[in-house]
């Protein structure tokens, strides 16, 4: 008996989901987004075959975190210079770039390979309720 090991097909069909963040906790919705992303859910998983679908987050900037994270959450940045280390709040984070701690959390969830980046490119973003995907026919994504 020998074991089949999926290939990546070149016009692969991928789906299309839609979820809304208002209300849900950040991380527990980071996994149910990477999960997704990366294909994990599929029957036909393979760690090095990148075959996941495309998900759309609506209200991206509502999500809720647990105790006091929105003040004490930190996320730093370096500029590269001696002393450089830069720290933000999500609070202020929120503010500023609204889907970034939303990137951040899919992102650090998914392999720290070269797949990552081609991965991330089937997130998308909204801050509204509204979204331009129509045309994909997205289904809704249930926790």
């Amino acid at each position: 008996m020998k074991t089949i090991m999926p290939k990546q097909i070149q016009g692969q069909e991928r789906k299309w989901y839609v979820i809304d963040a208002t209300g849900l906790t950040l991380g527990r919705l980071a996994t149910v987004i990477a999960t997704t992303i990366r294909g994990k859910n599929k029957a036909d998983f393979a760690p090095h075959v990148d075959n996941g679908d495309y998900v759309i987050v609506l209200n991206c900037d509502k999500f809720a975190v647990s105790g006091n994270k929105m003040a004490d959450k930190m996320y730093y940045k370096h500029t590269g210079y001696l002393g450089g280390l830069k720290e933000t709040p999500l609070e202020k984070l929120l503010v500023k770039k609204p889907s970034k701690p939303m990137e951040d959390a899919v992102s650090g969830m998914l392999p720290k390979n070269k797949l990552r980046k081609s991965m991330m490119m089937r997130l998308k973003c909204f801050t509204g309720s509204e979204h331009t995907f129509a045309a994909q026919k997205p289904t809704e994504l249930t926790l």
